[in-house]
């Protein structure tokens, strides 16, 4: 994230979001910005310039780059691996399975587990993806940090 004051060059940076939300500010120190929308986030900074080092700052924050979203496939397919998410886009188990090359030839499309973590709790989701493609409905979405596995099927 970028920040930028008015006028005061030397109070300009540039700062990843840590893992608990917060950007490191000149002046300022550390600052939660996380669940904050830009505006939000940029009324925060410059009230707190103001309250104590700045008359009337104008303050204008940017995200120069978002984080990251990938899940990982492994198992029974052709590239298992870590795979990106297109940005501002959803991915499907087949899609995801379809990144990493699709089935080997002892895959078994009925026997896929997704672990998924949900708060502080591991989820452990079987899948069957042949009755979903059969059945009309949505599709089970891939979220981000899931690790889909494909067993094997017993020839």
């Amino acid at each position: 994230m970028q920040v930028k004051v008015y006028q005061e060059e030397d109070l300009a940076s540039t700062s990843r979001v840590s893992s608990d939300g917060r950007i490191t500010i000149p002046l300022l120190g550390s600052v939660k910005v996380a669940s904050n929308t830009l505006n939000q986030a940029t009324a925060t900074i410059t009230a707190l310039l103001a309250k104590d080092y700045l008359v009337n700052p104008q303050v204008t924050l940017n995200v120069t780059e978002f984080a990251k979203r990938r899940f990982t496939v492994l198992g029974q397919v052709q590239r298992p691996g870590t795979y990106e998410m297109p940005a501002e886009e959803s991915v499907n188990l087949l899609q995801a399975i379809a990144a990493a090359g699709g089935f080997t030839r002892i895959g078994n499309p009925r026997k896929i587990t997704v672990q998924r973590n949900v708060g502080a709790e591991n989820q452990k989701i079987t899948l069957d993806s042949e009755a979903m493609s059969t059945k009309k409905g949505q599709p089970f979405v891939i979220r981000p940090d899931d690790v889909v596995t494909v067993g094997e099927k017993w020839i």
